[in-house]
């Protein structure tokens, strides 16, 4: 519920408006676009921008929640809590998603209006659905928003839909994150069963009751295969450089603070109650590390300039990963500066990356040269973002890549550990170095031919992010208040961060080093290992989406095998398997459960009336069964529906009676006329041997009802639904008719289906029946 103070409920309500302005400046992204092509993408920029500033202001004051129920019987609250990691977050989610616009406006510049205002529009609803999952308190919102990222990142890469690459890719990337959201919220389930609550302020509180329930197993492995698909860990890492087919702009926010950074985000939040399970941490840090390594190696095999981007990120995240695994407050302070790092250069990078390409019309990096000088402030931006990434002092990254090495040593890590990162971190420098070098300063004298020169949009989002990078580094304590309540968010305790350029020689200085001398190395053998490596395809079956394909293509062979055995329309096969598969699930179920139904041969209450009106139905279905003519089935099975009708009536329900009455004369008169005009076959359709086997499992499954009605008497019988609408309808819903009153008031959407359902039907028939009669008199006109 909300503060009741005044204060406490004007954050709330601004918690709540600052999630909608997203949604409601994606409804008119589109229309802004199409009416002012050139100002549009400015103005739409404003927006992210100002709900930063916003932001910023709101989080000055500490943490802020609101919330409001609802659906409280199960716990489901609209719970929104801004703590300082979620801040975190929400800053980079707003301030890169301003850039990111502004980008977008000039990249679809010479496009038709139209493809800016869909792309933007996009860009607001992902926008929304991150800011909602990072500030939800509650899981079951949480994953809600969650889940409408992976949606809408699916329409995002596969944007070209008119590339079956980007289509590819995009299906991929659903599939991966979807199904890993199925499992996740299993996992949400069960930990709201165990612990009675999905509210992430109590679960933090509650780790050890987690820790000891039977259950925890099983939520540890839902939780992680969630976050492991959603932030593209070994072994579903494939999905994340493929959703490089989307346009520049949504890679550059989809790799520096959005979706993929979710997965990081859950682990986070949950590392404090988590970590009373003790398979956490060792499977954060062994599965962090493979990651890591395998996007190092992948890496190498790669010339695409966004590709390589993408194995980047790839190993980032499970950097992060296996930090999170990592004890200690030094390990969640690099985590913190990390995932802010890497988002402000992983960001420009992309973004002049996709200058370039657009530039050029080459996606190569080899095919690239000389780009520095007719794109000479994109070369200067890329410059400084490699720097960054390469963790070079002066800047951000520096610190951040420090910090690390110091929560590795001062955890007692494994030489093996330390090595691993060490590394992977000398890829980053591999890859920074490649990413300004190559395309832009390597054959300065003979560049590239470029197809247009920057233009402000495209020049501002990259020089912002990466003199940023510049400016915290010089100056870190401008970020030291926003990382040190993010750290104590995650730690649950406070934590004080005084950032400091130098610490002399250490240990720490000295890996550093080591990451440098290792990354200039791999950068002169890059070229070298993408020849040779490009070329095995036993690596990308191996550590590529070969075993995703192979699965993906085994489930549609699978769907084709039995489409082609269960829908070949052959509609007796059809209803065979479902009534065989019937019996063998009730009958498996008696057979494991050890117990036979009870019967009830008393015949003590046995009724003349009903009894008579039985053998008249079950005459009717004989009838049906033995005749050779439809005419006379149709009629023998409507005796079955009149019978029915007639046990209503005895019963006391006329009503019902009436119902049935009407429906079954109306079903055999529309069958009857349908007959009346198809052709008459005179040839048997079944031979002797399929009809046995109808028999058999006629037979079988009259034996299954039989056994299931005589058994019913025996079992108690629930009246509380009964007694409920027989107290409630006439005080709820003014009706003495209680039948009517469930039709009309407690089931009308029901109700509401099924009276559809026949109109259509019978627009159905009439459509039919008068094809029929204009076909014989002729052609219609």
């Amino acid at each position: 519920m909300f503060d009741l103070t005044e204060q406490g409920i004007a954050v709330g309500f601004a918690l709540y408006i600052l999630l909608a302005i997203p949604l409601a400046a994606a409804l008119v992204a589109r229309p802004v676009m199409m009416r002012f092509p050139r100002a549009g993408g400015m103005a739409l920029g404003l927006v992210p921008a100002g709900l930063m500033i916003a932001f910023a202001a709101l989080g000055a004051s500490g943490p802020q929640a609101a919330s409001i129920e609802w659906v409280p019987s199960l716990g489901v609250s609209l719970s929104l809590r801004l703590d300082g990691f979620s801040l975190l977050f929400a800053l980079l989610i707003t301030g890169i998603g301003a850039l990111v616009v502004f980008y977008a406006a000039a990249y679809f510049a010479q496009a038709p209006r139209r493809t800016a205002g869909n792309f933007i529009t996009l860009i607001f609803a992902f926008m929304a659905a991150m800011l909602g999952t990072v500030l939800s308190d509650n899981l079951i919102l949480a994953y809600v928003f969650w889940e409408a990222t992976s949606l809408i990142s699916y329409l995002l890469i596969g944007f070209s839909s008119e590339d079956a690459k980007a289509r590819k890719a995009a299906l991929q990337s659903l599939i991966v994150t979807a199904g890993g959201g199925l499992a996740l919220f299993a996992g949400i389930l069960l930990i709201g069963r165990v612990l009675g609550t999905y509210d992430l302020s109590q679960i933090a509180t509650l780790g050890p009751e987690l820790a000891a329930s039977p259950l925890a197993p099983a939520i540890l492995c839902l939780f992680l295969i969630g976050a492991f698909t959603k932030s593209a860990q070994f072994p579903f890492h494939f999905w994340l450089p493929n959703a490089m087919a989307a346009p520049t702009p949504a890679s550059a926010y989809l790799h520096s603070a959005t979706m993929v950074k979710l997965g990081v985000y859950l682990l986070a939040r949950l590392d404090i109650p988590f970590s009373a399970m003790p398979a956490f941490g060792p499977i954060l840090i062994i599965v962090g590390a493979v990651t890591l390594l395998v996007a190092v190696l992948r890496a190498l095999t790669q010339g695409g300039f966004k590709a390589i981007l993408a194995h980047s990120t790839v190993g980032s995240l499970g950097l992060l990963v296996l930090l999170i695994g990592l004890d200690g407050p030094v390990a969640s302070l690099a985590v913190v500066l990390f995932i802010l790092a890497h988002a402000l250069y992983k960001a420009a990078l992309f973004f002049c990356a996709g200058t370039a390409i657009h530039a050029t019309h080459a996606a190569d990096i080899a095919a690239m040269r000389g780009l520095a000088r007719p794109l000479p402030w994109t070369a200067a931006a890329c410059a400084l973002a490699a720097a960054s990434m390469c963790g070079l002092p002066l800047l951000i990254t520096f610190l951040a890549k420090e910090t690390i090495f110091e929560a590795l040593l001062d955890g007692g890590a494994h030489a093996l550990l330390v090595a691993a990162v060490v590394l992977g971190n000398a890829g980053f420098v591999m890859i920074g170095l490649t990413a300004a070098v190559r395309p832009f300063l390597a054959g300065y004298g003979q560049p590239s031919h470029t197809h247009h020169r920057e233009t402000f949009g495209l020049v501002f989002g990259p020089m912002v992010l990466s003199v940023a990078g510049l400016v915290l580094g010089v100056a870190p304590g401008l970020a030291a208040p926003l990382v040190a309540s993010a750290t104590s968010a995650l730690i649950g305790v406070e934590f004080s961060f005084a950032p400091v350029l130098w610490h002399g020689v250490t240990p720490v200085l000295g890996l550093s080093l080591l990451v440098l001398g290792l990354g200039i190395a791999l950068f002169v053998a890059w070229p070298r290992a993408v020849m040779i490596l490009g070329r095995r395809r036993s690596v990308d079956r191996l550590l590529g989406d070969a075993g995703y394909n192979a699965l993906f293509d085994g489930t549609l062979a699978l769907a084709r095998c039995a489409t082609r055995m269960l829908q070949n329309g052959d509609q007796r096969r059809a209803t065979g398997i479902v009534i065989l598969a019937v019996i063998a699930i009730a009958a498996g179920t008696l057979l494991f459960s050890g117990t036979a139904p009870r019967l009830d041969t008393s015949m003590g209450e046995l009724r003349i009336l009903p009894t008579a009106i039985l053998a008249l139905m079950l005459a009717g279905g004989l009838a049906a069964v033995l005749t050779r003519s439809l005419i006379v089935s149709i009629v023998a099975m409507g005796m079955i529906g009149f019978g029915s009708a007639i046990l209503f009536l005895v019963n006391g329900a006329p009503d019902l009676a009436l119902t049935q009455f009407s429906v079954e004369v109306l079903v055999v008169l529309i069958l009857t006329a349908l007959l009346l005009r198809a052709p008459i076959r005179v040839c048997a359709t079944r031979s002797s041997g399929e009809r046995r086997f109808d028999a058999v499992l006629a037979g079988g499954f009259a034996l299954l009802v039989f056994l299931a009605l005589a058994a019913l008497p025996l079992s108690p019988l629930d009246l509380s639904l009964s007694q409920f609408y027989g107290k409630v309808s006439y005080e709820a819903a003014f009706g003495r008719n209680v039948v009517n009153v469930i039709l009309v008031d407690f089931r009308a959407l029901d109700t509401m289906g099924e009276i559809a359902v026949i109109g259509f039907a019978a627009i159905g028939v009439w459509g039919m029946l008068r094809r029929r009669t204009a076909s014989r008199k002729g052609p219609a006109r």
